[in-house]
């Protein structure tokens, strides 16, 4: 979907990494890096995005980060296309559809980063029903061709060990 909107494979990361979590932020090398491409590629692109008013730097020390501007008025729309094209929303509509009583989903780890590891990892803070949860988990998975790994906890179990479920990379869905 975002190959037919942006010719830069390497934008596209960009996007996806700044824009589908709005509080991760980043620095250019760190950016090559994950990338594997040259730090000049990349430049560029942060320049260009920055410029257009899409990403705020920050400097600390000699390093420059960049990150999301959600004050921009098309940040809701880039983040919603974003989410769509990794296909976040529905997996996160299907299982609150499917699997009430679900008081919230959290993204974890690679996806909460911004990555597209072909597996996301969902914290699910509630009591879903195990067998709707399997079948809804797989049928999400055949329509956005990544694998999802769910973690199931009460909402008792998550209140008293919360700090040890959110150190990690995270993004709140619901």
């Amino acid at each position: 979907m975002l190959t037919e909107l942006f010719t830069s494979k390497t934008r596209i990361q960009v996007l996806l990494k700044l824009f589908l979590n709005p509080g991760v932020s980043s620095y250019l090398r760190e950016l090559a890096a994950e990338f594997k491409v040259s730090p000049a590629t990349i430049k560029d692109e942060l320049d260009s995005l920055a410029g257009a008013g899409y990403l705020e730097r920050s400097q600390s020390g000699r390093s420059v980060f960049f990150r999301a501007n959600t004050n921009h008025p098309f940040f809701p729309e880039i983040h919603s296309i974003v989410r769509k094209h990794l296909g976040i929303d529905r997996v996160v509509e299907q299982v609150m559809t499917a699997l009430a009583p679900i008081e919230a989903v959290y993204i974890l780890d690679d996806y909460a980063e911004g990555r597209d590891s072909g597996i996301i990892d969902l914290l699910i803070v509630g009591d879903p029903k195990r067998g709707l949860l399997e079948g809804t988990r797989k049928g999400v998975e055949a329509k956005i061709n990544r694998k999802i790994r769910t973690m199931i906890v009460s909402p008792e179990e998550f209140a008293a060990k919360r700090g040890m479920f959110l150190g990690r990379p995270h993004w709140q869905v619901v």
